[in-house]
């Protein structure tokens, strides 16, 4: 028997059914869910230490060779979102005291910043306002200067539509004995990567971008270079729940027998292993094709309405997300409501740095076509008609 009586009553609102508005997300991510991928989320319950499990697993890591275009053994999936893999990627390279340079032209520059400091990390920032991109030069002056032990970049820059060129940086960075981590969270699948080919060390990206799989799970790779890095370190990595060397074990990339490390989210890896399948079934080159006639197509949609592409350099331009300068006299907030409460389509504006100066707008996967785009410029044509406007 119970000895005390209850003090917080049942919940009146998980009485009622789950409701869930059927909405079209044209922002930067999460994208909507290819109906294949949405499937694999219904699908029963496993246990997470058996071959059934395993085999998935190991698809899921191909899979993962094949989009990162990488024959690293040392691939795997981090059970959280691709602010996860980013740290996963920093407490296992840094020590304390490590030197480590990042291209910080954005919000996920920021980021990398931030965990570097709290790692006890000598950070060095190149920082670049909102926009702005890296060229060899400057970065040979940051290894020069800084002798780290690891640059950051980031490939797709989702808060302010920028790509990042990345031929020659991994062999830059090699030579001045320094590892490589780039970001690819909202690029991959959407423009030309390569992992090996480009000499990048550590590379991770997230489900929720144009693989079309929920939020949750992340990709990395390490080369072998990054490896012996990670694995010869003096200290132990801060947190365990993303040691680099348990998790290997747990996905079966050291031919150890597996010993369980934590509950990994069976469901989500449904999924993510069919949103894989879906690319593999696409191929990669056609993904890219996609995604850049998409955005070329939007670009002229938006240049047609009035409103200025916020990356002036079309060879810097991300397809998957797309950045417009706010129009003059506008609330960029009038107008991200406007397109949702009339719509029922979400589109997003700045974020960090670019707060306030933007709206951006995502091409993300099975949502890059000509009808969305089609779409998304009709729901901006009449918010520019009906939002207030300020007078300048």
């Amino acid at each position: 028997m119970a000895s005390h009586k209850l003090l917080v009553p049942p919940p009146k609102a998980l009485l009622k059914p789950l409701s869930i508005p059927n909405r079209l997300l044209m922002g930067p991510g999460p994208s909507n869910l290819a109906p294949r991928t949405m499937a694999a989320g219904g699908l029963q319950m496993i246990g997470p230490m058996n071959k059934d499990m395993y085999q998935i697993m190991d698809e899921i890591k191909e899979g993962i060779q094949y989009v990162f275009q990488t024959r690293n053994p040392l691939t795997l999936v981090i059970s959280g979102s691709g602010h996860c893999a980013l740290e996963a990627a920093l407490v296992n390279v840094l020590e304390p005291g490590d030197s480590f340079l990042v291209g910080a032209n954005g919000i996920w520059g920021q980021r990398a910043v931030d965990i570097g400091e709290r790692m006890g990390a000598r950070v060095h920032p190149m920082t670049k306002d909102p926009g702005g991109h890296y060229t060899l030069q400057e970065v040979e002056e940051g290894l020069a200067r800084h002798k780290p032990v690891l640059l950051f970049l980031t490939h797709g820059e989702s808060s302010t539509g920028v790509l990042q060129p990345l031929d020659g940086f991994g062999e830059l960075c090699h030579r001045y004995k320094c590892l490589l981590l780039v970001d690819s969270v909202v690029s991959l699948g959407g423009t030309p990567l390569y992992m090996d080919q480009q000499g990048i060390d550590i590379l991770y990206s997230g489900s929720q971008k144009a693989l079309n799989a929920p939020p949750g799970t992340s990709l990395i790779s390490f080369s072998d270079k990054a490896k012996k890095k990670m694995y010869s370190r003096k200290t132990k990595p801060f947190s365990f729940y993303l040691d680099i060397k348990w998790l290997a074990n747990f996905w079966g990339c050291d031919d150890q027998p597996r010993m369980y490390h934590h509950t990994i989210p069976v469901i989500g890896l449904y999924s993510l292993r069919e949103s894989l399948a879906l690319i593999v079934e696409q191929g990669l080159e056609n993904s890219w094709r996609q995604h850049r006639e998409a955005a070329a197509y939007l670009h002229g949609r938006l240049q047609a309405l009035g409103l200025q592409l916020f990356v002036k350099d079309p060879a810097l331009r991300l397809p998957t997300v797309t950045a417009v300068a706010v129009p003059a006299g506008y609330d960029w907030r009038d107008i991200v409501s406007y397109v949702m409460d009339h719509f029922d389509i979400e589109i997003m504006g700045g974020l960090g740095p670019s707060t306030g100066k933007v709206l951006r707008i995502g091409l993300l996967g099975c949502n890059a076509t000509r009808e969305n785009v089609d779409r998304v410029i009709d729901a901006l044509r009449a918010a520019l008609q009906h939002c207030p406007k300020k007078k300048l």
